[in-house]
């Protein structure tokens, strides 16, 4: 037995006794979802912070997600090596970016133990840094065609074609590549728009403006509260604006720690995220959350959270908390919200329309979140109601295994709903029975 797998195994013992002392110290805590969620208020778990997280068992023969009423899934692709992001072309290929969260230098016991049990759950390890292309030819809902589209990129996630260019995130920047339309593959050097720094919350998630003549990014935070000083953080926690006419970029909105999927609202114009707060806090605080994205506005990282509660554990900055904007719709403590995309009623039957969200699943939770696809109601620009599930059954009812997580979604070419799962290495395609 490895050494990494025996320290995960005495994390797991050593973390569930912290387990069980905070859940007989603390209360069960009501979900923190919606526009006016109950925040928990927060009680910092110091230097042994809640270690939760299920060994990726992947799915068996046979087995799949659980649907909502009136909805049907099939394995619209198997067979791929951490699958993340999704992006489907006009001619309705399917391209799959592949790739993981790598090593990082280890700085302490907590690290380790950190990094052995990601491990074991498969949300660390080797990166396979390509592009995969998915083509149904005969449109019978399942890809026969399975071939490699870009290779030897660096953790790409983000995706986006404008015109003839085809635009990759990379971890360290975005590269622009030429694109013919129907290609099977991408050959030509690339590039690069810009740099990013990488490490950290490593995916940049790509959007590109409805006119096609801006291009925006994610890029999240190096750590949790920027316990390693602001000077690390520069540039980071923030949506990022590209104008691909004169190749300028600037920061459109900051203070968002870790800003992955990236969607337009297309009744109002609004650009909206989904966030990944921070940890250590408690189940509930603070909840992740979807919200709107002003241009110039800051959203309270690390200073703050939800409606400018101040996070005591980091030096603080009055000017910055006192213009922290508080976020829309609450999406659950430690859910790992990363997917995102809109929806439009008629896709898929009963759903009105609203954002579509992949909830890839908590670590920091002593009760586990997420590991489930969830669905946002929107009336006139607005979320509208409770949450729903699309899917879910992606953990074991013990908690102890997971059989998938959840991550990209995007409306697929027959208009259905296409999810990435990156621990069953599968692409979920959702539609009506």
């Amino acid at each position: 037995m490895s050494m990494s797998r025996i320290t995960a195994q005495v994390v797991a013992v050593v973390g569930g006794a912290a387990l069980r002392v905070r859940r007989l110290r603390d209360a069960e805590p009501v979900p923190a979802w919606g526009g006016t969620p109950l925040i928990p208020e927060a009680k910092p778990q110091g230097k042994l912070p809640t270690l939760k997280m299920p060994t990726a068992q992947g799915w068996s023969a046979g087995q799949k997600p659980a649907t909502a009423p009136g909805l049907k899934v099939n394995a619209f692709a198997t067979g791929l090596k951490h699958p993340r992001w999704i992006q489907v072309m006009p001619n309705g290929d399917v391209l799959i970016a592949e790739a993981n969260q790598v090593t990082s230098r280890v700085t302490s016991l907590f690290s380790y133990a950190m990094h052995a049990t990601m491990r074991r759950a498969a949300a660390l390890g080797i990166s396979a840094n390509r592009i995969t292309l998915l083509r149904d030819r005969d449109g019978d809902g399942v890809a026969e065609m399975q071939q490699p589209f870009m290779e030897d990129l660096n953790q790409p996630f983000g995706m986006a074609l404008v015109g003839d260019t085809f635009y990759v995130g990379n971890t360290d920047g975005v590269v622009a590549f030429p694109y013919t339309p129907g290609a099977d593959r991408i050959t030509a050097p690339g590039r690069k728009l810009i740099t990013f720094k990488p490490a950290g919350h490593w995916t940049r998630s790509l959007l590109p403006s409805p006119d096609g003549k801006k291009l925006y990014a994610g890029v999240g935070s190096l750590t949790n509260i920027a316990e390693n000083g602001m000077e690390v953080e520069d540039g980071r926690a923030a949506i990022y604006e590209l104008d691909l006419a004169n190749g300028t970029s600037r920061i459109f909105a900051s203070g968002l720690r870790n800003p992955v999927g990236l969607a337009w609202e297309p009744n109002t114009g609004a650009l909206w995220t989904v966030v990944n707060e921070r940890d250590g806090l408690g189940d509930e605080t603070p909840p992740d959350y979807l919200t709107s994205v002003q241009d110039g506005g800051f959203y309270g990282w690390p200073y703050c959270y939800w409606d400018r509660v101040v996070d005591d554990r980091v030096p603080q900055d009055a000017a910055l908390v006192g213009r922290a904007i508080t976020p829309d719709y609450a999406l659950g403590g430690h859910t790992a919200s990363l997917g995102l995309c809109w929806m439009p009623v008629g896709t898929l039957p009963g759903f009105p329309d609203g954002m579509v969200i992949g909830q890839h699943g908590s670590w920091n939770r002593s009760t586990l979140s997420g590991y489930k696809v969830a669905f946002v109601p929107f009336e006139n620009g607005r979320p509208s109601g409770p949450p729903r599930d699309i899917l879910s059954g992606f953990l074991a009812p013990d908690e102890r295994a997971s059989y998938g997580r959840p991550v990209g979604v995007a409306l697929g070419p027959d208009r259905s709903l296409l999810v990435a799962d990156d621990v069953g290495d599968v692409i979920w395609r959702v539609t009506g029975v």
